[in-house]
């Protein structure tokens, strides 16, 4: 059974951006090949791809399978190392008097509030794409912290998921905050929509949340608990990325209602009604404290803590407390 190989080594990924080298590899995953008739298939010299081979050699993707000598001619078989590889490297900016860190997970207004005042030290950037994919990323080294908000059916936030997506290595919570999550609705509720159940009326337009966020696994959960299938809501599969989008959805019409934080109901002027206070915890593996220090440290201070503080349904109370997995 043929293998796949996860390609960390940057040395290993600059030579895969020549096309050449490339295409010697793709060839020798399907089969194994002699320098002649790879020259062949390439349309190449075979002191051409000699060249090439001994550069993959020495990175350890191809090597020698089979001698054969035939009429005093000895041929050399190659293979690739594994059958498939995937290529996955952070690639981050060269500044050492600014590290990077990157942030990977659900989208939250009090992430965005600590990259702007780390910013003069800490150049954090941050990826919303759920919480599940925030681990999953997490999990593949594709972020130094991610940030989730994920409810297990025992009614415990983000500790039992963590401990699934890590069961080999010692990771960390930090609490960012507990938050208030409802309806967001037009200015004045020109529908009367009041509760999830009415997110099924006819005459009303939803936007929701992408696949694997917090917020959409809540309202799936309520909406299998009433027995209301997502297709019968309005605009179901419509799909936004942050709590701000669908706050704009809403404010410009595009629909009535959604489903986000009560802090972006406020920036944008919208009703609210209250349905879950949640716990939104940073997921930090143990070898990625020192890279995320920075960022750990300005979590505890009282800056911090006021300006969250005065987002809208958000409570700092718990902010910087740590669960040890």
């Amino acid at each position: 059974m043929g293998t796949v190989e996860t390609l960390r080594a940057f040395e290993q990924i600059k030579l895969l951006s020549d096309p050449r080298r490339l295409a010697i590899l793709r060839l020798l995953m399907a089969g194994q090949a002699t320098l002649t008739h790879l020259g062949q298939a390439l349309g190449e010299h075979p002191a051409w791809v000699r060249h090439h081979i001994k550069k993959l050699e020495e990175a350890g993707l191809v090597e020698v399978n089979e001698i054969k000598v035939t009429s005093g001619v000895t041929e050399k078989f190659y293979r690739s190392r594994a059958g498939a590889f995937l290529i996955q490297e952070m690639v981050l900016p060269q500044d050492t008097n600014r590290p990077t860190v990157i942030f990977s997970g659900s989208h939250d207004l009090a992430i965005e509030r600590l990259a702007g005042q780390l910013s003069p030290h800490v150049n954090m950037l941050t990826l919303p794409v759920g919480s599940l994919d925030g681990l999953i990323a997490l999990r593949q080294g594709f972020c130094h912290l991610s940030g989730c908000h994920l409810l297990d059916k025992d009614g415990e936030y983000n500790v039992p998921f963590v401990r699934h997506f890590f069961p080999d290595r010692p990771m960390s919570l930090f609490t960012l905050a507990h938050r208030q999550q409802g309806l967001l609705l037009a200015p004045g509720n020109p529908k009367g929509i009041r509760r999830v159940a009415d997110l099924a009326w006819p005459d009303a337009t939803f936007i929701n949340r992408q696949r694997g966020s917090g917020t959409r696994l809540w309202l799936d959960a309520r909406l299998h608990e009433l027995g209301i299938p997502g297709e019968q809501i309005r605009g179901y599969e419509n799909v936004v990325s942050t709590h701000t989008e669908c706050a704009l959805a809403v404010q410009r019409s595009e629909a009535d209602a959604a489903l986000g934080l009560q802090a972006a109901a406020f920036q944008h002027g919208l009703d609210f009604i209250p349905l879950f206070f949640e716990r939104y915890d940073l997921t930090v593996p143990q070898e990625q404290f020192e890279a995320v220090a920075p960022l750990l440290d300005f979590l505890q201070s009282g800056d911090f803590r006021r300006d969250v503080a005065s987002l809208s349904g958000y409570d700092t109370t718990h902010t910087g407390e740590q669960i040890l997995l």
